[in-house]
C-alpha cells in the first residue's frame, strides 16, 4: 500500500472506531493526508493510532495522551511514532496515573525515587510491532496473482 492506508484499513488494523478517527482528525491528534473526502494514513499515522489505542486501553485519557504528544513535539522535536521506534533514546513510563518520559538510565532512578507509587512500563512498541505484522500479513494475503491463477481458483471453487 504505497499510498497509505484508508480509514477502513486503520480501523481493521487497530480496532479504533470510525468516529474516533474522525474526531482525532478534527482535533489534530492524528493528521492524515486528504484525497478528496477520504483520509489517507501514513505508516507513521498508523503507528500513532496504535500507540494511542494502547494507552487508551490502559486507562489514559485522550486529553492526557494529547498533552504527551504536544510535549514530545515541543521539547524533543519528536513525534509519538519516533519515541516508540526501536532505536529511540526516549521512553514512556507510567505509575498508572501519570506518564513519565525517560531519556536516560539515570533519569529512571530519579523518577522511581520521586514517585509515590510503583512505576509500570507499558511496552508501546509491542502494539506497534503487532500493527506492522498485521500490515505485512494483510499485504501477503492480498498479493497480486496472475490471471491464470485466478481463473484456476474460480474453477476450483
Amino acid at each position: 500500500m504505497p499510498d497509505g492506508f484508508s480509514s477502513l484499513d486503520v480501523i481493521a488494523l487497530t480496532g479504533v472506531t470510525a468516529r474516533q478517527l474522525q474526531w482525532w482528525d478534527e482535533q489534530g491528534v492524528v493528521k492524515p493526508d486528504r484525497a478528496g473526502h477520504s483520509r489517507r494514513y501514513s505508516m507513521q499515522n498508523l503507528t500513532v493510532v496504535a500507540v494511542i489505542c494502547e494507552l487508551r486501553r490502559k486507562g489514559f485519557s485522550l486529553q492526557g495522551v494529547r498533552k504527551v504528544i504536544r510535549f514530545l513535539n515541543r521539547e524533543f522535536g519528536k513525534g509519538l511514532a519516533e519515541i516508540v521506534s526501536r532505536n529511540s533514546d526516549v521512553h514512556l513510563l507510567t505509575d498508572g496515573k501519570h506518564l513519565y518520559l525517560e531519556t536516560s538510565a539515570r533519569q529512571i532512578v530519579d523518577i522511581l525515587k520521586n514517585s509515590s507509587q510503583p512505576i509500570l512500563g507499558i511496552c508501546l512498541s509491542d502494539a506497534v510491532r503487532q500493527v506492522r505484522a498485521d500490515v505485512i500479513a494483510r499485504k501477503a494475503s492480498t498479493s497480486v496473482t496472475s490471471s491464470a491463477e485466478r481463473r484456476r481458483a474460480r474453477k476450483v471453487s
